[in-house]
């Protein structure tokens, strides 16, 4: 397994151990990575720090050059917060998880010339399916239902 989607996994077991969503994310720039964050919705009571929002304020301030070489890697489908968030940055490849539990905005990311690699990993997707499954209220919560 690619080492930058283990970290993310990494990350959105943290999550889960602290009582949250298990979505996981880093961000890597020329081979490292530069930040690394989860879905702290939970624990924070936070409307917006999805795993890729965490991520990218755990990076700190970058400049655009910076963001238009990296790539990041997340658990699940980004959602269209987090999808907006990565337009917005530039970041032009998106190594995604799973997307099998929850698609995301996946065609608006495409659309915008942003590189996608589903990867559909057995891990991620049993971690969000058991996730869901024991949590349905703090999911639909999560995704807005």
């Amino acid at each position: 397994m690619d080492i930058y989607l283990s970290a993310a996994i990494s990350e959105a077991k943290k999550g889960l151990d602290e009582g949250g969503i298990p979505i996981g994310s880093v961000i890597v720039h020329d081979g490292k990575i530069i930040g690394r964050g989860h879905n702290k919705r939970i624990q924070n009571g936070s409307v917006i720090l999805h795993g890729e929002m965490d991520a990218l304020e755990n990076a700190g301030r970058q400049s655009a050059s910076v963001y238009k070489n990296c790539t990041l890697y997340t658990t699940l489908s980004p959602c269209s917060m987090c999808s907006g968030a990565i337009l917005l940055y530039g970041i032009p490849k998106v190594v995604i998880g799973e997307n099998i539990s929850f698609l995301g905005a996946e065609e608006l990311l495409r659309n915008k010339g942003v590189e996608l690699i589903v990867v559909n990993d057995k891990t991620c997707i049993e971690m969000m399916q058991e996730f869901i499954s024991n949590n349905p209220a703090l999911w639909n919560e999560d995704i807005g239902k």
